[in-house]
């Protein structure tokens, strides 16, 4: 890779190469050794690249409310590279070298991309999931030793700036709060600031915009993140991402995904998520596109739903990027004569897409939906399906360029183990890469992350069709094992799925005394639809072969449980699954004892991995200790933890 300390001549923005169409075009791609291929080094080179390049044109796009009539905040590909440099020499001034962390706490917003990119030249950004608790971010800063934070200044969105106040004291290693005002925000609105923390605009624009005063020469190796896995549950897993990662999942995603200048796209995604941030903004910008933020919101912004193809016909963007999730909300919302015929590539991750999902999408907009994959430990991106090749709902693409790829049989604990399978036959899927990460800031979690020979070990369960491609069908930690038989949750998910009234499901493992698990489907509705559970039951059992895997219920519920990024939240499914089977269990003993209906125990979950009974001692009397005892040794047997209290 060529030395930027020897030449301070930027280079040229990233351009597709060639069409990608086959596994043969990414071979040809691969026929130029990488280190001539991709010769920048850091994703600051990315952003004084693509400021040489573009300039004037316009770089980022904010949508301050959800109107298609409302007057958007622009900023050019020259006011972007300024504003990096400015965040990068103000970071360096405070003391952030090479080695610390800057967290973030902001929603979509254009200091975001301030707060990253400036963030990558002068030091590693953490960003945030502003829908954590404080424990969980604490936790996670402590363990980054975060030197400055970087917050919201309201609580209009996720209390931020509240949660940020009560940070302060509780990191050891946090020295600075910057404060990030509200784009309305009149500029005397703050009011004073306490003693460490101050206003984030007015600091950066005392520094220079045109370079970085601190002439740090970037190495591809150098850390560039630290981005939590999961999110919601667990102990707090920073993966390291190093700037060579990104600038190749940027380079490799405009290769494969035809990204040009001409390009526009509306990026939904948080940007504490590598979705967000590498695929959606990194590639993007690296491309010379404009880049859309709807509101702070983004696309939990009720107005921007309801007006989604209004914004398409007013600001044209040229790719549709959402998960399933989105994409199913979208699909109630009617066109009402809005032109979108700007769109020519619909796109979607994070989630496996459901068959009767992508053809409803396509019959509604004529859209094909085209799916890739990403997860956080490869920078964002390790396959995806390019313009111009259809494949069916669950195919998600090519590998990346130099990217390898393996399929192998799971071990009897549902790990990756060292037999590889042929192409069409379903295993854990397997990665090496250019953009894996650099493991976790903790060495001990990197344990399970990769298999004794250095491949990623995803977790994700797919195989590889006849043209190269790789099709998904689910996670090895969401099989339902029913008495030693692997029940593919997908299975389930596209035969309800298919079913009119239908919007979102998703199958779990119900606890059984007997079988471990039984399949249970939870399912929510179109709106203004109906449907019964029975009918809804039949209608599934006659759509799934396999006996084991028929469900043994459907679940009608008003909202499905989701991550911050749109996944559907499993744990929480699971959980209220095992509590109905424990309610199951009460209701007969009680109806067995003749315990009345006003004294009949409470059941409820603790967490994702507890239900408790809480039996009344008052309302009970006599029969109290024998509905605790009845009630234990009901439970003992089932496979998830359970807890009986008399109060």
């Amino acid at each position: 890779m060529a030395d930027s300390k020897k030449t301070k001549v930027a280079g040229e923005p990233f351009r597709p190469l060639l069409p990608v169409r086959s596994l043969a075009d990414i071979r040809r791609l691969e026929e130029t050794p990488l280190a001539q291929a991709l010769t920048v080094r850091s994703t600051y080179e990315i952003f004084r690249n693509a400021g040489a390049a573009f300039g004037g044109k316009t770089a980022l796009t904010f949508l301050r409310t959800g109107n298609p009539a409302d007057e958007p905040i622009r900023w050019s590909y020259a006011d972007l590279l300024a504003g990096i440099h400015q965040t990068a020499n103000m970071l360096h001034a405070l003391g952030v070298g090479p080695q610390d962390a800057v967290a973030v706490l902001l929603p979509g917003c254009l200091e975001y991309h301030l707060a990253l990119w400036g963030g990558e030249a002068a030091g590693i950004v953490q960003p945030l999931n502003p829908l954590l608790t404080d424990e969980k971010l604490v936790a996670l800063m402590t363990a980054g030793r975060a030197k400055v934070l970087i917050a919201y200044g309201s609580d209009s969105e996720s209390g931020m700036w509240s949660k940020a106040m009560r940070l302060r004291s509780q990191v050891p290693t946090l020295t600075t709060v910057l404060r990030v005002a509200p784009h309305e925000e009149a500029p005397s609105a703050a009011g004073g600031l306490p003693e460490g923390v101050a206003e984030f605009n007015t600091l950066r624009a005392a520094q220079p915009a045109d370079r970085l005063v601190s002439g740090r020469d970037i190495a591809p190796t150098d850390i560039a993140a630290y981005f939590h896995t999961g999110g919601t549950t667990g102990a707090p897993k920073l993966a390291r991402h190093s700037h060579g990662a990104q600038v190749f999942t940027a380079w490799a995603s405009v290769q494969v995904a035809g990204m040009n200048d001409q390009g526009i796209s509306i990026n939904g995604y948080p940007l504490f998520h590598v979705a967000g941030v590498l695929p959606a903004s990194l590639a993007s910008l690296s491309a010379g596109m404009e880049v859309i933020i709807p509101t702070t919101s983004l696309l939990r912004n009720k107005e921007v739903l309801a007006n989604y193809w209004k914004l398409v016909e007013t600001y044209r963007p040229t790719s549709l990027s959402a998960v399933p999730t989105v994409l199913a909300a979208l699909a109630n919302v009617p066109l009402d004569g809005a032109d979108i015929s700007s769109i020519g590539y619909c796109r979607t991750g994070a989630a496996v897409l459901s068959p009767e999902l992508a053809a409803r999408f396509e019959r509604l907009f004529g859209l094909h939906v085209h799916e890739s994959l990403g997860m956080t430990e490869m920078a964002g991106i390790s396959t995806i399906t390019p313009p111009g090749v259809d494949g069916p709902a669950g195919c998600v693409g090519f590998p990346l360029p130099y990217m390898r790829m393996r399929i192998v049989a799971l071990d009897e604990n549902g790990n990756a183990s060292d037999r590889e399978l042929p192409p069409g036959e379903q295993g854990m899927v397997l990665f090496k890469s250019p953009n894996l990460f650099s493991g976790f800031v903790d060495p001990a979690d990197n344990a399970k992350a990769f298999t004794a020979d250095g491949w990623l070990a995803t977790g994700d369960l797919g195989w590889i069709d006849g043209e190269g491609r790789l099709n998904l069908s689910g996670r090895s930690k969401d099989l339902i094992i029913r008495s030693g038989h692997n029940i593919d949750p997908k299975v389930i998910e596209d035969a309800l799925g298919a079913h009119p009234a239908v919007q979102l499901c998703a199958a779990v493992g119900a606890p059984d005394a007997y079988a471990g698990e039984l399949p249970v489907v939870f399912a929510t509705l179109v709106p203004g639809a109906s449907a019964t559970e029975d009918e809804l039951l039949a209608f599934t059992a006659a759509r799934v072969d396999e006996a084991p895997a028929k469900p043994k219920s459907v679940i009608v519920i008003e909202n499905m449980p989701m991550t911050n990024v749109g996944k559907i939240y499993k744990p929480e499914l699971r959980a209220m699954a095992a509590s109905r089977v424990v309610a199951a269990a009460v209701v007969q003993i009680c109806n067995e004892l003749g315990v009345a209906e006003a004294a009949r125990p409470s059941v409820r979950s603790e967490g994702e991995s507890l239900v408790e009974v809480r039996v009344d001692a008052a309302a009970a009397g006599t029969l109290a200790a024998a509905l605790q005892q009845r009630i234990e040794a009901a439970l003992a047997p089932l496979p998830f933890k359970t807890r009986v209290r008399t109060e």
